[in-house]
């Protein structure tokens, strides 16, 4: 596994019980043992999924008394979000428009492209 913080935040956010467990850290700070409850898996499971989560950067834990603590990083995702930023320079592919001109052009017809439906559901 890559030690770049990039990729640690991308593999650690593939996983669905990982970005379950960051929307509920978004509520409030949580302990282990409350993350764990609403997930069908043993504490040791969950204990590694918040220990990849850590790796990545995404959630602190901390020790308060016996209870062990877990929080989210708020700069947590700046790195991804500003990576991501990155293709907002480009405008939205009409992936219906795209597709009639590839069919155009590959098979040369020249026939008047039908207006495609919109997907605006105001429109």
């Amino acid at each position: 596994m890559s030690d770049d913080p990039l990729d640690l935040v991308f593999s650690a956010l593939a996983d669905p019980t990982r970005r379950a467990i960051l929307s509920m850290l978004l509520e409030d700070d949580m302990a282990v043992t409350d993350v764990a409850a609403p997930f069908e898996m043993s504490l040791a499971a969950v204990s590694k999924h918040l220990a990849i989560l850590a790796r990545a950067g995404l959630i602190r834990q901390e020790k308060r008394g016996r209870v062990k603590w877990c929080m989210l990083d708020p700069d947590a995702l700046r790195g991804a979000s500003v990576w991501m930023q990155g293709f907002g320079q480009f405008e939205p592919v009409n992936l219906d428009d795209f597709e009639r001109f590839l069919e155009r052009e590959l098979t040369g017809s020249e026939a008047e492209p039908q207006p495609a439906p919109s997907a605006d559901p105001t429109a």
